[in-house]
């Protein structure tokens, strides 16, 4: 072995033992991320910790990217080990995580959720489309020549005369959300796409059509309403003329109180997020660091846990948080995946 390779060896000897010594210091998993996926892990750290054999799980909501930023910091004690998530991982985050050590990744599909539309019970219904979403929420939506203004709605009837003459008024998920990533893919890009002047640009210059259905108006409309969805629906009670946007589970737990809009002719349903008819459902991910495993303790087995069938079952207890469990083929997928501690490639983009 030449002067190079043996310098070489003996710094990953000693790299290994730093983090190891720094995961040590911690004998408590430590979990953050998205608010949607935040009720979920919640539910699974009290199961595993009754269980006796560990101390149950600190889960932290911190939002998707917030959660992403925090998880791909490096390896050790002083950074997560797993990530809630209401999207997918980003080939940036990935790469961010590479940069900084976190080289062996473990992504588990927990279940499927839907972005609701709702709003207090005392409230007026809503029948929306995703054209009609889009025209209350872009920054700027096309003018009578076709071209992008700034936003002229002030209310839902502005929009279309079969909704609600009430101010257009959204509390929403901030910039750091993964339910706002999502929403702005599955509702704005596809509202956008409805759009026959929207339609053009998107030929014309698809860089300025992709600015356009990612741009939230500024003007007091939408709310910046934080990562804390129970807020959101405290504050739809007490605003009956106010609209929020939040995932399914929120809408299930606190049906007494709040109603989903129909979206493009689908209630926001158990079934219709189950079989994909609700427009607006997405798969849920938890993303844990395989180098935290044997020196975090139950690390491992708390993520066997996460993907057996009596947490994510179509029976089991997340189910019964609103959890829409995957089809059981993906379901086997995933609780092998999860044993196997098998680790994800760089996503494509």
């Amino acid at each position: 072995m030449n002067t190079k390779t043996l310098v070489s060896a003996l710094a990953l000897v000693v790299s290994g033992v730093l983090v190891a010594g720094a995961a040590e210091a911690r004998d408590q998993i430590r979990i953050v991320g998205s608010s949607t996926v935040y009720p979920f892990t919640t539910a699974a750290a009290e199961q595993f910790g009754k269980a006796g054999d560990f101390k149950t799980p600190v889960v932290e909501s911190t939002g998707t990217g917030g959660g992403f930023k925090l998880f791909c910091g490096g390896i050790g004690a002083d950074h997560p080990d797993a990530s809630n998530a209401s999207r997918a991982i980003k080939k940036s985050e990935f790469e961010t995580c590479a940069k900084n050590g976190v080289t062996d990744i473990i992504e588990l599909k927990i279940g499927f959720d839907g972005i609701v539309i709702a709003n207090a019970k005392a409230g007026p219904d809503f029948t929306l489309t995703r054209e009609q979403l889009f025209r209350a929420l872009a920054k700027e939506v096309p003018g009578a020549d076709g071209k992008l203004v700034p936003n002229p709605y002030h209310t839902w009837a502005d929009i279309d005369p079969s909704l609600p003459a009430e101010k257009i008024e959204v509390l929403g998920p901030p910039p750091t959300s993964g339910t706002r990533d999502a929403f702005l893919e599955l509702v704005m890009e596809k509202g956008a796409e409805a759009v026959p002047a929207m339609k053009e640009l998107k030929k014309a210059d698809a860089k300025a059509f992709e600015t356009a259905w990612k741009s939230i108006r500024e003007d007091g409309a939408y709310i910046d309403a934080g990562e804390n969805d129970n807020l959101i629906v405290q504050k739809l009670d007490a605003n009956p003329q106010a609209v929020g946007i939040f995932g399914y589970s929120f809408l299930e737990e606190n049906a007494a109180k709040i109603k989903g809009a129909s979206l493009e002719g689908q209630e926001p349903t158990f079934e219709t997020i189950a079989d994909g008819s609700y427009s607006a459902s997405r798969p849920l991910y938890v993303y844990f660091k395989k180098q935290h495993i044997g020196v975090v303790p139950g690390l491992q087995e708390f993520i066997v846990e996460y993907a057996s069938d009596k947490a994510m079952g179509e029976d089991g207890y997340l189910s019964a948080k609103g959890l829409v469990p995957l089809p059981a083929d993906q379901a086997h997928e995933a609780e092998a995946a999860a044993k196997e501690l098998k680790t994800i490639e760089a996503p494509a983009s």
